[in-house]
């Protein structure tokens, strides 16, 4: 293969080839080396990166499958890694100058999970400061003048940009489903708590959420099944994530929704969206207009009460010790949230506990929900990570959430389309996804290709 196709090659492809011999590891993280090599100036992914160590990794995959050893779901496969994510004996510097030179002891769950199953860390790519919203040095590799997206900017673009096949991230309010549709890449944020958050530093504990970046939905499934892992909570009716993905048995019931923020949306997101509705609908799906019950008026402001209390709490302490080396943007959200009475915070999520059971309730009703991931296209603005508004509610309401490539915008860069559905759904959701990918027929194909 030349290394153009390598890069391209999806997870599953590129395990499956791995896996019978039919392709070194050593060969394909070489591929992406060189890609990197090209293009990582203009595109900045990486917070760090060590080619070396990761051929070195490779290598001990190729030489483990030559020994019969048993393979793992992730075998040989190079993985970007947020930066706010522990990884042991490599930096994890926050996006943030505080953290400079700190390398951990020890690796986050999600680490030690994905090198279980055979994968390794290609390099830890670019966050936001402590994955808030002040922008790191990633561009949209799409158009460098645009922003990829926050605040899992590097993952979002190594994706798309075919440094790595998948790559991990996490979300609080938009980090994940955002940066996704802005790099046109899928992203997958499975049900919280499916995935564990040991080792990851924290921003708004009952908000933060683990996911995915891939370049398909049964690629994004496989990464998100190895994370989860025994993490998956017992006794739900769901079961954990699916690592393969069984095919819908009939066009899925869904639900057109345009959300509080639907005013947001800039004109061609609008008509891109209803399009997409009426196209899926001629592919067979049953696609309802509906809207949310009045009281998610106010899940916008529920959610920034909780994330401004509990993000100037987990800080407050950073604040005391680094004021003059955290942002503006930071610091400004540290002193709004301790402000905030810890009575408001204790009635804030309480609300956001009957929101969350009124959104299942509303999302059981359909196979999933559509609704736009972003209000448009990336912004061309480098000192913003775009509006996460469309993925604010779902984030509260912790089920599990997808973004699909669906399209360009009138710059043409990527925008995307997002599917949610009831807490601990995701197989579900997952299964209705794939037969909206097919149904939309997007190619993926790498950026600046």
């Amino acid at each position: 293969m030349r290394a153009e196709a390598l890069c391209a090659l999806g997870l599953r492809e590129a395990v499956d080839a791995m896996r019978c011999g039919n392709l070194e590891c050593t060969a394909l993280t070489r591929a992406l080396l060189e890609r990197i090599q090209t293009h990582e100036a203009a595109v900045q992914a990486f917070q760090w990166i060590d080619a070396a160590r990761a051929l070195d990794q490779a290598a001990r995959s190729d030489e483990r499958r030559r020994s019969g050893a048993p393979l793992g779901a992730l075998h040989g496969i190079a993985v970007g890694v947020k930066d706010i994510v522990e990884t042991r004996g490599i930096p994890t510097a926050m996006g943030s100058p505080v953290f400079a030179g700190f390398v951990p002891g020890r690796s986050a769950a999600v680490v030690r999970r994905l090198e279980r199953a055979g994968g390794f860390v290609m390099g830890k790519t670019v966050t936001t400061e402590l994955a808030y919203y002040t922008p790191g040095r990633t561009h949209n590799p799409w158009n460098p003048a645009h922003t990829p997206g926050g605040s899992s900017s590097g993952s979002a673009a190594a994706v798309a940009m075919g440094f790595v096949p998948a790559a991990l991230g996490t979300q609080t309010n938009g980090s994940v489903i955002r940066p996704a549709a802005f790099c046109g890449v899928v992203g997958y944020k499975p049900t919280a708590g499916l995935i564990p958050l040991a080792g990851i530093q924290p921003f708004s504990p009952s908000l933060d959420q683990v996911g995915v970046f891939a370049r398909s939905v049964a690629d994004a499934a496989l990464m998100a099944a190895v994370l989860a892992g025994s993490a998956a909570c017992p006794g739900r009716a769901a079961g954990p994530i699916p690592e393969v993905l069984a095919p819908a048995g009939r066009p899925p019931r869904l639900a057109a929704v345009r959300s509080p923020v639907w005013h947001l949306a800039g004109a061609h997101a609008r008509e891109h969206f209803l399009d997409l509705v009426e196209g899926l609908r001629a592919a067979g799906a049953r696609v309802e207009e509906a809207e949310l019950p009045p009281a998610f008026d106010s899940a916008h402001a529920v959610h920034r009460t909780i994330m401004y209390a509990e993000g100037g709490r987990v800080h407050a302490d950073l604040q005391r010790r680094e004021r003059q080396r955290l942002s503006p943007r930071l610091n400004a959200l540290i002193d709004e949230g301790l402000g905030i009475a810890e009575s408001a915070l204790t009635r804030a999520r309480a609300q956001r506990d009957r929101l969350a059971g009124q959104l299942d309730d509303f999302l059981g009703g359909f196979d999933a929900i559509l609704t736009p991931a972003a209000p448009g296209e990336a912004p061309a603005d480098l000192d913003t990570t775009g509006d996460p508004a469309f993925c604010t509610i779902w984030s509260l309401g912790g089920g599990p959430a997808v973004t699909l490539p669906a399209g360009r915008g009138p710059h043409g860069l990527p925008l995307g389309l997002q599917l949610t559905a009831p807490r601990f759904a995701d197989a579900r959701l997952l299964a209705v996804s794939r037969w909206c990918e097919a149904a939309i027929g997007w190619p993926h194909r790498l950026a600046m290709a």
